[in-house]
């Protein structure tokens, strides 16, 4: 028992903290409410899964031999997170939201593989929860995983959209645009000067 509540305990700590797949969600359940964030927490979740499920079941030992993989990868995610925060920034703040403004799947799944963020989180999962000749164990975390990142990730949308009360107008809507995608771009630019320092 203790064992599955130190999974679920290290799956919420990386879930629910801040990161770029957080902040793009709060800033498309304020604009476009929780029921069309959805698409893009589903892939943000089932990619992270996935990824999950890659490194463990051997990516791990690629990376242990190719260290330098992870700032390669630091700095294509800084890129394509930089690029999802210029999205944010030039959106047009409107209050009637056409349906093919939201952020799709395929761009929460890409945005957990190519967040540096995730794939930490992933090696030290792997390392805290596998166990040698057994698969047994990593499965069951990866299963505590998915449910957590799930509830997470839609709490974070949810979380959005009770921001769109306050967010009742254009002004208002498009200062919190820029303040996401601000805080985005930071991240984005912290993650590639870690890169190079």
């Amino acid at each position: 028992m203790s064992l599955l509540i130190a999974m679920f305990s290290f799956s919420l700590a990386m879930s629910i903290s801040p990161g770029p797949v957080n902040m793009v969600i709060v800033s498309s359940g304020a604009n476009y409410g929780v029921r069309k964030t959805f698409s893009f927490v589903s892939g943000g979740t089932i990619g992270f899964t996935l990824l999950l499920l890659f490194i463990g079941f051997g990516f791990s030992k690629v990376i242990d031999l190719y260290p330098y993989f992870l700032k390669y990868l630091a700095v294509v995610g800084s890129f394509f997170i930089m690029h999802l925060g210029y999205l944010i920034a030039t959106s047009k703040p409107e209050l009637d939201i056409k349906a093919d403004k939201k952020l799709t799947f395929l761009q929460g799944f890409l945005l957990q593989w190519l967040n540096p963020k995730a794939w930490i989180a992933c090696m030290i999962g792997v390392s805290l929860f596998s166990v040698p000749n057994s698969h047994q164990q990593f499965l069951t975390f990866s299963l505590v995983y998915f449910i957590v990142c799930y509830l997470s990730l839609f709490s974070w949308s949810v979380l959005g959209s009770k921001a769109a009360i306050f967010l009742n107008n254009e002004f208002k809507l498009k200062v919190f645009n820029l303040l996401m995608a601000g805080l985005l771009i930071m991240t984005a630019c912290f993650l590639l000067y870690s890169q190079f320092n």
